[in-house]
């Protein structure tokens, strides 16, 4: 049974190893080409999203939830939509350092909407993206592309907005002793398990809370729940 859930819980990672191994059985060359450019990418992983982590709690730190409800959320309207795009167009890095940032603006109340079109211009839209698509392919193209894409992501953010609702995206959290624990939100950089072992660990590449008797230390958990950099952690007493 422990071996069924072992592989259960790393069923991609089983899933990719056979596709690795039958790449090198079927072409070797392939093989080897993939070995290296999945090295690569898994290098430049290990080097952003440390840094993304970092600032991610820091703007969770500074930027208050009023402020992200005021300009990001339901009733933002146009001034939503428009900072929307400006954070996605001058982002820096692939698409995936934007998912804990988008994790704790959803936190702090930033609608559907203006998610999908942060993630959508991060990714298609960025700025620096713009200006070598203008060198490559001219300006005529870039500004004709640009356009159009901008009216495809609002139309878009409409329509995930109409289908995909906030209990969609937040989950149920496990609860003890007035400790929550969002494991949906976890990203399993296992921080809260190195700074307080004692009540967090990790099972299935995401933090859980180990059942404790011993009495919570207040600052040592205060001091956790702020190096989560997706905010998945919370206390009430």
């Amino acid at each position: 049974m422990k071996i069924l859930k072992k592989a259960k819980d790393n069923a991609f990672l089983i899933v990719v190893a056979v596709a690795y191994t039958l790449i090198f059985v079927i072409k070797p060359g392939m093989g080897v080409t993939s070995i290296k450019n999945s090295a690569y990418y898994i290098k430049e992983m290990f080097m952003i999203m440390p840094v993304i982590f970092v600032l991610t709690a820091l703007l969770d730190t500074w930027v208050a939830k009023e402020k992200i409800t005021k300009y990001l959320g339901k009733e933002s309207k146009i001034k939503g939509i428009v900072l929307s795009f400006v954070l996605g167009s001058i982002s820096a890095g692939p698409i995936y350092a934007a998912f804990p940032m988008c994790v704790m603006l959803h936190k702090k109340e930033a609608s559907v909407r203006n998610l999908v079109i942060i993630l959508s211009s991060w990714a298609v839209i960025k700025v620096p993206m713009l200006l070598n698509e203008a060198k490559f392919l001219g300006m005529k193209f870039m500004a004709i592309r640009w356009v159009l894409t901008v009216i495809a992501i609002v139309v878009f953010s409409w329509i995930a907005a109409k289908i995909v609702k906030d209990e969609n995206i937040v989950q149920k959290e496990e609860k003890t002793s007035g400790l929550t624990l969002n494991r949906e939100s976890c990203m399993g950089c296992t921080l809260c398990t190195k700074k307080y072992s004692e009540i967090f660990g990790m099972q299935g590449k995401k933090a859980y809370i180990k059942s404790f008797d011993a009495e919570i230390d207040k600052e040592r958990l205060s001091q956790t729940i702020l190096a989560c950099p997706v905010r998945a952690i919370d206390y009430i007493e």
